[in-house]
């Protein structure tokens, strides 16, 4: 069986939980073992992309969530926020750290269908 060469991660839990922190090293591990991987977040999970809401967010040992996520966009990874839980928490584009894309379940349903496997946190 051929290896995905495609990973998305669904991300929902947001600030207040550790499986946030844990999604994000297997995000960065899925690049680093040469494959593309994009988040997509949804629910409690856009809260990770907000501006500064990454800085409240730190499971010890593992590296402060801010730290990985700049790791994960330096290193090519792509970060898709879902837009109704984008605007249910009255945020904007604006109130969302660089390079995020407000997506729908269009862009993620493409990714399977190309391939893509899933993992959800």
């Amino acid at each position: 069986m051929e290896k995905a060469k495609q990973l998305v991660v669904l991300i929902t839990k947001g600030i207040d939980h550790e499986l946030s922190s844990v999604a994000l090293v297997i995000a960065c591990g899925g690049i680093t073992s040469g494959q593309g991987v994009s988040l997509f977040l949804t629910s409690s999970g856009v809260d990770l992309i907000r501006n500064r809401g990454t800085s409240m967010t730190e499971v010890r040992p593992l590296d402060p969530l801010a730290e990985m996520i700049a790791d994960f966009q330096t290193r090519g990874g792509q970060i898709w926020a879902c837009p109704p839980c984008v605007k249910s928490r009255g945020y904007e584009e604006a109130d969302l750290i660089d390079g995020v894309e407000i997506v729908g379940a269009r862009k993620l349903h493409g990714a399977i269908l190309d391939g893509a496997e899933t993992l959800s946190f």
